[in-house]
């Protein structure tokens, strides 16, 4: 008599058998597009290496945190994991939404029933802006607690990922920040060799250009292979992208004219001070119903969603730091170009807003500081083993009265506060690019 086969059956539902489906179906889409990921510009970070943290990576959208994912799975893939034992999810998907948390962790289920045999090994999941899905986090903290899987997560709000985190996921993940491209990402990206000795006023203006270009076009990935008028109408969907995906409709926004308005009078303004009250009053005057604390929420909601950043007064009075206006600055370059319509904007301002996105590339906390006799010292810095810096930025320095008035502001600074500091211009940025 023929043995009879352990065989299990799983219970047959229709949106189960549909869940299935659908999951194979992401998989194989999953698959081609990682073949095509294969050939885009490699990022200059990388997830934290600890298994027994969840990985979570941050940014704006189209910044290429999506990219980031694929580069990941890529690299996980060239050291022998096998395709089924990775999962990626894009939650931007809209044949996945609208979902909630129970039919996210009934989908990631499925992965298991449609590769059984994961039960028994380590399996990676790629959750990509996971915060479109509500509770999240208590589906991502059970497969954490009783799988044995890494998790990768990627989201466009800052803080509604960081409020989960620290609430459900608290000591269990660490983050890395997802910026568009720097300089030197933007030259690999445009086949721009790096300069060979010697290093003469030829390379220095050949760099100078290229520098210039940079700050017209930025450094989303998608837009650098574009024409002007492509580039500059796709970063201006990004901006209304943002302002409608991550603040109209993620905080129930109403007063969208004036939330707009407030988005392009920060990109215009970006390195320089923002006074509330004085937007409040150019708004009233032109018939907006408007408060101070919506603008503060408004620039809030901004911020977190990665468009802009706000830079705070140095002072070792918390109340100063409070009353004083902050610093605007702008994700990127090409923001501020495609919606001002203006190609001419002054560099000193790129370069300045270029080299604070530079310092938070390297985690390091930033101010604004006026001296006493109220010379503008663009930034104060603090490392993350504490050591503090001054910075000034200036686009050319070659104009003795232009460079006098930086040195002017430095030197009482430096004196006013006990910190040592420094000028940078385009040519110090370049050499650092070339020497790098």
């Amino acid at each position: 008599m023929q043995k009879e086969r352990n065989v299990v059956f799983f219970p047959y539902r229709e949106g189960n058998h549909a869940m299935l489906e659908l999951l194979q179906t992401l998989q194989e889409e999953a698959q081609a597009t990682l073949i095509k990921a294969k050939d885009s510009i490699q990022r200059l970070v990388h997830f934290p290496q600890d298994p027994n943290v969840i990985k979570v990576a941050i940014g704006m959208r189209r910044s290429g945190k999506t990219y980031f994912l694929y580069q990941t799975i890529n690299e996980l893939l060239a050291q022998g994991i096998a395709q089924e034992q990775i999962l990626f999810i894009n939650f931007e998907d809209d044949r996945l939404l609208p979902m909630d948390g129970k039919t996210m962790g009934q989908l990631l289920d499925a992965f298991y029933t449609l590769y059984p045999e994961n039960h028994q090994r380590t399996c990676y999941i790629f959750l990509d802006e996971v915060q479109n899905i509500p509770d999240w986090h208590l589906v991502v903290r059970r497969y954490f607690d009783s799988k044995n899987v890494q998790l990768y997560l990627t989201g466009s709000s800052a803080k509604l990922l960081s409020k989960e985190i620290n609430t459900s996921l608290r000591g269990r993940s660490l983050a890395v920040n997802i910026w568009p491209f720097d300089f030197y990402e933007y030259c690999t990206a445009h086949d721009i060799a790096e300069p060979k000795p010697p290093f003469g006023q030829g390379t220095y203006d050949k760099m100078r250009k290229h520098f210039a270009d940079y700050f017209n076009r930025g450094g989303f990935p998608a837009v650098q292979h574009m024409n002007p008028h492509e580039w500059r109408e796709t970063l201006q969907n990004y901006v209304d992208t943002v302002i409608l995906r991550d603040i109209i409709e993620r905080h129930n926004v109403t007063n969208i004219a004036l939330l707009k308005y407030l988005t392009i009078s920060l990109l215009k303004n970006a390195a320089s001070v923002f006074s509330v009250n004085k937007f409040f009053n150019d708004v009233k005057s032109q018939g907006f119903k408007v408060s101070k604390t919506i603008i503060y929420n408004y620039i809030n909601y901004l911020e977190d969603a990665f468009l802009i950043f706000t830079v705070p007064f140095y002072s070792e009075s918390g109340r100063a730091i409070q009353t004083r206006p902050k610093k605007i600055y702008a994700i990127d370059s090409g923001l501020i170009q495609a919606v001002t319509l203006n190609i001419n904007h002054a560099h000193g301002q790129l370069l300045e807003n270029l080299v604070y996105l530079d310092l938070r590339r390297k985690n390091k906390k930033v101010y604004y500081y006026h001296t006493k006799k109220g010379y503008e010292v663009d930034f104060v810095t603090e490392n993350t083993a504490g050591k503090r810096e001054i910075i000034q930025v200036t686009w050319d320095a070659s104009d003795p009265q232009t460079l006098a008035r930086e040195e002017r502001a430095l030197t009482h600074a430096e004196k006013e506060l006990g910190i040592k500091g420094r000028i940078i211009t385009a040519k110090d940025y370049l050499q650092a690019y070339i020497y790098k």
